[in-house]
């Protein structure tokens, strides 16, 4: 596949989207430290990122911690050898060694968030989100580090019955024993371990808490349906909807959700938890499905799913996420479903040629 940089619609999407934070100005001249920098959330806050210290003199200094460099550098192409870009080697279950290292600010995006991964490897997806971040905690006490942002996940609020957004405030029934339960129980865990941190020794938290989120920073090889699907579609397949897709979703753009992410990190209240949803793209999965079909011109189809299928599914049947917290901010999303999910199908198309 080729650099996402040579997909024309990329770049101009990314460019659009920087003006909805304008306070990244207090960001010019600081280290921002980004886990997970090629994920499908994070690679997108380090495009937007890249994408100011272009137009700045005065730039953020970014370091992208993550397992691969050459992985790092493949994603970020000419970018990465910017003297405001460092990498830095990093596992989520290892402690932070590299001396002489400073962070104002931590976005923690590391950690397995792909359904059929969660199932393979349910105990490393636990270890991963807890002991991850309390590596960082453990480095950012020491080394003054200004705040960290957490990306935990819209599953943390499990099961309920009727179909309202969820707001920050509630929390329904996750079984404590299937292995599906690792995921949303370590992002549990995990913001606690925030509030825990900030409590006892004064390292400022913030939580952002994503619905399901779509884009062209997904891999090529993430389960997740809106991925699978969009990949499906730019390659000219049919869609297959193994699901009667009328589960509830909050759907949100990679880029919206990164400036979701900037904003909170810079205007958040301390120890506090926001929704990040774009109320405009509060929908199904078939309706969703039938989006993306339309962006491929292909056909939707539908098949029962197998045993091993059904296990890896999210068991809630309503994630839709109540954004007032978020809005209250100032954030606005930039990308209704038809738009987000026909740019996402274009960039693709662009880098698969």
């Amino acid at each position: 596949m080729r650099s996402i940089y040579t997909s024309r619609q990329w770049n101009e999407d990314v460019g659009s989207v920087t003006a909805v934070v304008p306070e990244l100005d207090s960001l010019a001249g600081k280290t921002v430290v980004v886990t997970g920098p090629t994920g499908l959330i994070c690679s997108a806050v380090m495009d937007i990122l890249i994408n100011y210290n272009e137009s700045h003199s005065k730039p953020v200094r970014l370091v992208a911690a993550g397992r691969s460099d050459q992985r790092v550098r493949e994603r970020f192409a000419q970018y990465s050898d910017r003297d405001y870009f460092s990498f830095l080697q990093y596992d989520a279950t290892s402690a932070i060694t590299c001396p002489g290292l400073h962070a104002d600010y931590i976005i923690h995006g590391a950690g397995n968030a792909d359904p059929d991964m969660i199932m393979k490897e349910p105990v490393e997806t636990m270890t991963g989100n807890f002991i991850g971040l309390k590596n960082w905690f453990d480095f950012a006490g020491k080394n003054g580090t200004t705040r960290i942002l957490y990306i935990s996940s819209s599953e943390v609020y499990g099961k309920k019955d009727d179909n309202r957004p969820f707001r920050e405030d509630e929390y329904g029934y996750i079984d404590l024993l299937s292995p599906r339960s690792s995921y949303p129980v370590a992002k549990r865990a995990a913001e606690t371990l925030c509030a825990s941190y900030s409590h006892e020794y004064g390292v400022d938290a913030v939580i952002v808490r994503p619905g399901h989120i779509y884009g062209p920073t997904a891999s090529p090889r993430d389960s997740r349906v809106s991925s699978a699907w969009a990949y499906a579609v730019a390659r000219g397949e049919d869609i297959v909807m193994k699901s009667t897709g009328s589960q509830i979703r909050s759907y949100c753009h990679c880029l919206d959700t990164a400036t979701a992410i900037l904003k909170v990190l810079l205007c958040g209240e301390s120890v506090r938890a926001y929704n990040i949803s774009n109320p405009e793209s509060v929908i199904s999965i078939k309706t969703m499905a039938e989006i993306l079909a339309e962006a491929g011109n292909v056909a939707l189809r539908q098949e029962l799913p197998t045993d091993k299928e059904r296990k890896g599914f999210n068991p809630m049947s309503n994630s839709s996420l109540d954004a007032s917290g978020l809005l209250s901010l100032g954030w606005k999303g930039c990308f209704d479903p038809a738009t987000g999910f026909g740019h996402t199908v274009r960039t693709i198309r662009d880098m698969i040629g």
